[in-house]
Formats: structure tokens, C-alpha cells, sequence
């Protein structure tokens, strides 16, 4: 028998984070959930922020619990959410609490940005989707605001950095999650010097940047005390949770696109290298680095975020649970109200409800009431955006996209996957739902040596995970309705 390994994996999402250890035996991967909690944005005097003291808080209580259990970890990945950084001081001390992505501080910023670099230049340098969260937009905000935190700056870290530097004293900057900031030149993968002028930044104020799988230190003095753990490893996984969670695609087909379903939703393909054309820049397409060296060719969708913020506003009875939610759904007529879930009002609205019910009133549709119809309504709505943005990547792709590989929390929503697949008229694939957890202890494992390089991981994810197949049944219904989601469709 194969000595097992273990690896504890730290995966932060947007609204919850959670510890846990992989258990890898010759050619078979387990998974074990220690720890779950919530991540939840701290409004402050009218900004948001995200609670950087409670994330590592819970780390330290998941890392304890691998003590307790006497559990031989061999490393320690984080993976988190992308463009959000944290700001230290030339003590290293921490900054105050990074501002988060949606804090609407960044609203305007595109356009100010521009009139100093232009759209169509600034994409031809980074050749990623312009969002006005980016972290480029974020720092040129603090930059204009005169931000005394930014000005205090000595280093600048992306999230999972400045947690594996508060785990291990040592200052690194990932590629995937650093590719995320529109700072990057794509070809060098590198900070673009002509951008961090303009913010008066220099490649000092990051920490240095290494590639998915690089150690980065191992658990300083203090956080041994703390946890009762010896000096492990802590590894560089693919920093950005998307950049994880498409290293763990068991794809067996080349021609398959991937929608990593969350919070958000992320559809793309992988590509060798970065495509910067006039239609990938008019359609707005992103390149983001992935575990592999290779190219994250995709497009962000607002996913689950709808749902999460209209649950928060109906409470936590057990019929707004998304079973509960699921089976309203089904009892829902179809059809009925659509909008487009990128629209900017949904991005923090103070009520989600109140947002859809205006969207649904300006575009001449039938105000959802019910749970079951809002929940239908942003199901249908989510269905349709996939459909628009499948279209619109199968121009890239060299031959046909034959299938969707659906992975994340979202991959477990039966009905969303199949009204997915009725709306692209192709088969989906749904699972793993905890592919960003597998990515990151996968290359983790690589890093080990255990695994040689991603397509064995790829092999060895594939006999390790159950899948489901859905396949398009009623395509001929969503083609009648999608010339009305692109009738209603408006920012």
C-alpha cells in the first residue's frame, strides 16, 4: 500500500472560506472539510472592506485543528478571490483592512483612467477585460484620493500573499493572482513599468513574483507557538481561486469550454498564448495566467451573487435554503421576467430585490414576487448570459466548443446546469464542486513531487471525482427566448 499525503488547503471565496485537508494515495485523491465560515464585507464610514484579522483568524483555528488531530500535513496553499490587495508598512506591519472589489469607491475610475492611457491602449498592454474593480483602478483611486494608506506603502500584496506572508514572514506575489490586476504585460508576465508610473509605483512595492508550485516559507516561529505545528511548508499554489479551480478540470476533450460557477461565474477556454485582437477587446475578453503556464481565455459573469444577496434579504428559514429555493423555482411559470445579471445596479445594490423588481418594471416585464420567481428569473437569466458569452468565445476557438465543464459550488445546482444546457444546445459536464480546493492541493502535490506535471493531475482528478451529465433537451424553447434576453438586455 502507497503512503498516503496529506495537504491542507485554505480556499477563500467572496461570502465564505474553508480549510481542508487532501488526502492523496497512489492514484486516488480524498477530501476532507475541517473548518467553514463565513466571509462577509465590514461596511466603514461608508466604504467596504474585507476582514483580513478574521480570515487569518480562521486559518490559525483550521491549522490548530490539524495539531489536534495529529493530521502529517506535507504543505499549506491559499487560494482566495483576485484584485484585491493589502498594504503593509516598511515595519511589514499591516495597513488597516484592503478595501474590497465591490466598495464603489472605483465607480468612475475607467473612465478618469483613460483620459491618461486609453481603453484600446491599456488592453493591447494587459489584455485584460477592463472592470472597474481591477486592482489597477483601485490603486490609481487611492493614488487620486491621496490614500495615506497607499502613500504609507512600502509592499503591496494580493490577498493569498498577504495571508502565506502572515503565515510565513516572507513577501511573494503570485503570477495567476497578480494576472488578475491589470498591471501585468501578459507576453513577460511581469509588472508593465509604464503602468506602475502612473500609479508612482515601482516593482519594489510587490513582493517578488513566482510561479504556481514555488515555496514560499515555512510557518514562522510565532504561528508554530500559536498552532502547535512544526515549520511546514507553505506553497504558492495558484493564488487566484479560478486559476485553481481550472487546474482541476478532469477535461479529456480539448474542444470543451469551462464555466467555474460561484459567486461568480467565469467562462473561457485555455489557450497557449494571449489572444489581443480588435474583436477580443471589443467583446471585452480577459487574459488571465493559469497554473500551467497556459492562458485563461474568459469573460466574468455575475453568478450566484443575485441569489446569495436576495437569501440574505428573505432570512435563513428553511425554504429559502437552495434546495428549498430550487424546488420554488420549479413551480415557477418560466419565462416570465429576464434581466441581464451583469447589469452594474446589481453589483452591491442595497436591496437585490428592490433591483430586479425595477430592472423587470423599465423593460416592460412582470415584477417577480415570490422567492420561486426570483429565483426562476435569475436562474433563466443566468442560463441566457452563458448562452450570449458561449457564442460569442466559440468565435475564438479554432473548431467548434463541444461541451461545457461546468465546475465549483455552482456545479452542484441541478437546475441551473440543466436550463444551462437546454440554452447552449450542448452536453454539460458538472463537477467537481470543489475543484479550486483540488486545484490548489493538486499542485500543492506537484510541488511535493508525488504528481509530475498537470496532465497526470488532470488523470488523476478524473478517477478520483464523480461527474453528471446534463444534456440539452428543450433547446428549441431557450432559442425562441434568447432574441428577448438580448431585446432587454442594458447595463
Amino acid at each position: 500500500m502507497k503512503e498516503t499525503s496529506y495537504f491542507f488547503a485554505v480556499d477563500l471565496g467572496a461570502t465564505s472560506g474553508r480549510t481542508i485537508i487532501g488526502s492523496l494515495s497512489g492514484e486516488s485523491l480524498e477530501l476532507a472539510e475541517l473548518t467553514r465560515f463565513s466571509n462577509t464585507m465590514v461596511e466603514l464610514n461608508g466604504h467596504f472592506y474585507w476582514n483580513i484579522h478574521l480570515l487569518y483568524s480562521e486559518i490559525l483555528n483550521g491549522l490548530k485543528m490539524v495539531a489536534a488531530k495529529n493530521i502529517p500535513i506535507s504543505s499549506i496553499g491559499v487560494d482566495t478571490w483576485g484584485v484585491d490587495v493589502v498594504f503593509f508598512g516598511k515595519d511589514k506591519e499591516l495597513l488597516g483592512l484592503p478595501y474590497a472589489y465591490r466598495d464603489p469607491h472605483t465607480e468612475e475610475a475607467p473612465e478618469r483612467f483613460f483620459r491618461t492611457v486609453s481603453r484600446e491602449r491599456l488592453y493591447a498592454l494587459t489584455g485584460i477585460q477592463i472592470m472597474n474593480f481591477n486592482t489597477l483602478f483601485q490603486l490609481y483611486t487611492l493614488r487620486k484620493n491621496n490614500s495615506s494608506l497607499l502613500a504609507a506603502a512600502d509592499k503591496i500584496l494580493f490577498m493569498p500573499d498577504a495571508l502565506s506572508y502572515l503565515l510565513t514572514g516572507e513577501m511573494v506575489t503570485e503570477y495567476t493572482i497578480a494576472s488578475t490586476s491589470q498591471l501585468l504585460t501578459p507576453g513577460t508576465r511581469q509588472f508593465n513599468d509604464e503602468l506602475l508610473k502612473i500609479l508612482d509605483l515601482t516593482t519594489g512595492h510587490f513582493g517578488r513574483m513566482v510561479m504556481p508550485g514555488t515555496p514560499v516559507g515555512t510557518l514562522s516561529a510565532a504561528v508554530q507557538r500559536i498552532t502547535g505545528l512544526g515549520p511546514i511548508p507553505v506553497i504558492a499554489v495558484a493564488g487566484h481561486d479560478t486559476a485553481s479551480a481550472v487546474a482541476a478540470l478532469p477535461v479529456t476533450d480539448e474542444h470543451a469550454a469551462y464555466l467555474s460557477s460561484g459567486t461568480w461565474s467565469l467562462m473561457g477556454v485555455e489557450t497557449p498564448r494571449p489572444i489581443l485582437t480588435a474583436e477580443s477587446y471589443r467583446l471585452n475578453f480577459t487574459n488571465e495566467g493559469g497554473a500551467d503556464g497556459k492562458i485563461r481565455f474568459l469573460k466574468n459573469i455575475c453568478g450566484m451573487w443575485l441569489l446569495e444577496r436576495c437569501r440574505e434579504e428573505w432570512g435563513a428559514a428553511r425554504e429559502y435554503s437552495y434546495t428549498g429555493l430550487i424546488e420554488a423555482a420549479l413551480s415557477a411559470p418560466p419565462f416570465r421576467s429576464i434581466v441581464n445579471p451583469d447589469a452594474a445596479r446589481f453589483a452591491n445594490p442595497p436591496s437585490m430585490l428592490e433591483a430586479i423588481r425595477r430592472y423587470c418594471v423599465e423593460t416592460g416585464q412582470p415584477e417577480p414576487r415570490s422567492p420561486g420567481e426570483f429565483t426562476r428569473c435569475i436562474f433563466e437569466s443566468l442560463a441566457l448570459r452563458y448562452k450570449q458569452v458561449f457564442n460569442l468565445l466559440n468565435t475564438f476557438a479554432a473548431t467548434p466548443l463541444r461541451a461545457l465543464h461546468i465546475i465549483g459550488g455552482g456545479s452542484k445546482n441541478p437546475l441551473l446546469n440543466a436550463f444551462t444546457a437546454h440554452a447552449l444546445g450542448i452536453p454539460v459536464i458538472a463537477g467537481p464542486s470543489e475543484a479550486t480546493a483540488i486545484g490548489n492541493i493538486m499542485l500543492q502535490a506537484m510541488a511535493a513531487g508525488l504528481v509530475p506535471d498537470l496532465v497526470a493531475a488532470r488523470a488523476l482528478i478524473r478517477a478520483s471525482v464523480a461527474t453528471t451529465l446534463f444534456q440539452p433537451e428543450e433547446t428549441a424553447k431557450w432559442d425562441a427566448v434568447y432574441p428577448l434576453f438580448l431585446n432587454i438586455y442594458r447595463e
